[in-house]
């Protein structure tokens, strides 16, 4: 038997980028800033690859600096470098599933222009 389940909670380091396919599906691709116990130390990056209507959700609602939790699985990209011709690859999160947990502030574009929200309910994606 054989796991591979991964489980995150950062701050989006940039937003999605989003591409779309003759065949209608659609990636977003972002970064997920994970910081460890300590603040001193600097964050964990991780490569997040979004497929589907996940993607269309992190298109929508992913803004930099948006809080995220997401489940998925690693694998690694592989491709050869075009100037050296030296095999190169890269882990990359395939996200499952992804949930918007900071509040509707957080994830609004200026925060002067957000409206507030006095419960500081969360807002999870729509499923």
């Amino acid at each position: 038997m054989s796991v591979n389940s991964i489980t995150l909670v950062g701050r989006a380091g940039r937003d999605p980028e989003v591409r779309y396919f003759e065949s209608g599906t659609m990636v977003a691709n972002l970064t997920l800033a994970v910081n460890r116990r300590s603040r001193d130390e600097e964050p964990d990056w991780f490569t997040l690859e979004i497929w589907g209507r996940q993607a269309q959700i992190a298109a929508d609602y992913v803004k930099k600096g948006s809080l995220l939790g997401i489940i998925g699985s690693l694998k690694l990209d592989h491709w050869k470098d075009r100037n050296s011709g030296e095999d190169r690859s890269k882990p990359v999160i395939r996200v499952d599933r992804l949930e918007l947990l900071g509040s509707r502030r957080d994830n609004a574009a200026p925060m002067d222009a957000a409206e507030p929200d006095p419960a500081g309910t969360s807002e999870a994606a729509p499923f």
